[in-house]
């Protein structure tokens, strides 16, 4: 089977699932397993054309092309063509993400391979991990995906079980944006749940949504995770004077207590693929350092 992946979950996935072989292209943003990297890439964003841009201009850029209905990324046609795919894996979740289903449709319509689209809506973390059984239905490994399926749920399960141990659930802020800022939504308040913490303002199974700094301060964190998506942790450090020029960031708990976190958002956070897990277990670390401190599997977070 020819495989193409349009989001870096499902790349994360067809890897897991023993398919690398048989992936043939993928988006600008696959980059994991480092392997990935050395695939065709058939699909790129059109921001940062002119030079990088800062979270505002991003966000700025971003708000734009949604209301002018133009695309923020633009297909390698000639490239999809040659490849001829059998499969194409993408997602409905979010236009800002990934390209848009229809337009995946209207792209594999044209293939003289008529390609099979699957495409991917995860909102929950349970959702997310469904999705591994789907594309092992689609790809022919369902036996695989049962069994990544059983060991994931296995640490999560062990993570619940650890926290359990105390009574102590920490406020917690998690920041999927700089600026403007944004509060975590889909599955990250679950991940804060099973870990042993209360999002304070982010809310699960649904989008992200914009929060001002009064709101942020009203919700008095006491342990602040920067997890902006599609940042690493070396690209959210360039901008942190966005947060830490706030005239009420020192107000917050979690800066007072020095409980402030900058984490790699696309690796553990931002993507619905496999590594959600070890996203959990790295929020139980931090959370809850004496039950939960060797269940830190990667190195994913850094304290500010």
């Amino acid at each position: 089977m020819r495989i193409c992946s349009l989001l870096p979950s499902a790349t994360e996935i067809v890897f897991a699932l023993g398919l690398g072989d048989e992936l043939v292209g993928v988006s600008h943003e696959c980059e994991y397993p480092p392997s990935a990297r050395q695939k065709p890439t058939v699909i790129h964003s059109t921001l940062h054309q002119e030079g990088p841009l800062s979270s505002l201009g991003i966000d700025r850029a971003v708000q734009a092309s949604l209301r002018e209905r133009r695309s923020l990324y633009q297909v390698d046609e000639a490239l999809l063509h040659s490849l001829q795919p059998d499969l194409i894996i993408t997602q409905a979740l979010c236009d800002v993400c990934a390209i848009e289903t229809v337009q995946v449709a209207r792209l594999a319509h044209a293939l003289p391979s008529r390609p099979a689209v699957l495409s991917l809506h995860p909102h929950t973390l349970s959702e997310a991990l469904e999705d591994l059984r789907r594309i092992g239905d689609a790809t022919g490994r369902r036996a695989q995906a049962d069994a990544l399926v059983r060991t994931l749920h296995q640490r999560l399960e062990r993570v619940r079980t650890l926290v359990a141990k105390t009574t102590y659930r920490p406020r917690v802020f998690c920041l999927e944006w700089l600026e403007p800022p944004m509060a975590s939504g889909h599955w990250v308040p679950e991940m804060v749940e099973v870990a042993g913490g209360q999002e304070v303002l982010g809310r699960a199974g649904v989008p992200s949504r914009y929060v001002t700094w009064p709101e942020i301060a009203d919700a008095r964190p006491e342990v602040l995770i920067l997890m902006p998506c599609g940042f690493p942790i070396e690209r959210t450090r360039q901008e942190l004077s966005v947060v830490t020029a706030q005239p009420l960031w020192t107000s917050l708990p979690a800066v007072r207590a020095g409980r402030v976190y900058l984490a790699n958002g696309p690796a553990y956070f931002n993507c619905s693929g496999p590594r959600l897990v070890d996203g959990v277990e790295l929020l139980a670390g931090i959370f809850h350092p004496q039950q939960c401190g060797d269940l830190i599997a990667c190195t994913g977070c850094q304290a500010w």
